[in-house]
């Protein structure tokens, strides 16, 4: 107990003695303040559950996810060995939601890899170097941003062909331009501080600067918008996978096992209301986890 007490004073200390004992300092007091938002923990529990079941699904799974059993399709909830029931082949829904999160989490973590990090190159060197290459990159962001997300993610995976890696292509494609615009618009304040222009009198090249002075001051406003904006990729893979443009047959994706389920809404509901159900509790999650962390990382919040 006196190990753990004498820990915690050193981390909440206001006298850090290192760079070092700074940043654990700052790590521990963001922790404490998102610790008390229990909406935000709430969301954090969900997506950890997440996690656990993608990493387990064999060992959770009480059944394989693609047998069919044509003699039981369509079983109601909490049938014999089925608490979900079944889909119009037999297949266990419990299973396929399970196998399920993995294909969520590939996309999720894909897109949250290729998105920002792209949206934080062009954002950057647009507003480091201005002109007219800040005038081209922005032009091109702002065509991106002219049409519906969805609508061209559409029109992208319908030239790429149908399939999981290129609908997270069409998602990233479609989600790089709004990171874009706020890393312009950090850089734009960063790069008028009194200390860029003292590294620039270094001798410091512009590559150096953006890389080392510029992106991680970015970082915390793109990590608030990227969690805020994973609900939103959940529901375009979903949505691709609807119309049979994502994870193909037989996948367990969610959104094609609700347009699976949509013929049987009336008579046989859980087939398409439990993948739905899924999807609303993992966007859920990543919004509330979104909520909390920008009250934490929030510069305002922090000055005040």
């Amino acid at each position: 107990m006196v190990d753990i007490q004498t820990w915690r004073a050193w981390l909440l200390t206001d006298t850090p003695t290192s760079r070092r004992h700074a940043k654990l300092s700052t790590l521990y007091q963001g922790w404490l303040s998102f610790r008390g938002n229990t909406m935000a923990m709430v969301g954090l529990w969900i997506l950890i559950l997440l996690l656990l079941t993608a990493f387990a699904a064999p060992l959770l799974a009480p059944h394989d996810p693609f047998a069919q059993d044509l003699a039981n399709r369509l079983q109601p909830l909490w049938s014999d060995g089925h608490a979900f029931g079944t889909d119009s082949l037999g297949r266990d829904i419990l299973s396929r939601l399970i196998y399920g999160s993995r294909i969520t989490l590939y996309i999720v973590a894909l897109v949250a890899l290729i998105a920002p990090i792209s949206g934080l190159l062009v954002g950057t060197v647009a507003g480091y170097v201005g002109g007219w290459t800040d005038q081209v990159l922005m032009r091109i962001t702002d065509i991106f941003l002219a049409f519906p997300r969805l609508v061209l993610a559409l029109a992208f995976v319908a030239a790429l062909g149908a399939g999981i890696e290129n609908a997270v292509l069409a998602i990233s494609l479609t989600a790089w331009p709004p990171y874009a615009r706020i890393a312009r618009a950090e850089t734009l304040t960063i790069r008028s501080s009194d200390y860029i222009s003292a590294i620039q009198l270094q001798g410091a090249g512009a590559m150096r600067i953006i890389t080392k002075h510029i992106w991680p001051l970015c970082i915390s406003s793109l990590i608030v918008r990227v969690t805020l904006d994973m609900a939103g990729i959940i529901l375009a893979a979903a949505g691709l996978g609807f119309l049979g443009l994502g994870a193909q047959p037989p996948s367990p994706e969610w959104g094609a096992m609700i347009s699976e389920g949509r013929r049987f809404i009336l008579d046989h509901w859980w087939v398409a209301t439990m993948p739905g159900m899924a999807i609303f509790t993992v966007s859920l999650a990543f919004n509330l986890l979104g909520d909390g962390l920008r009250d934490v990382l929030d510069p305002k919040d922090s000055e005040k």
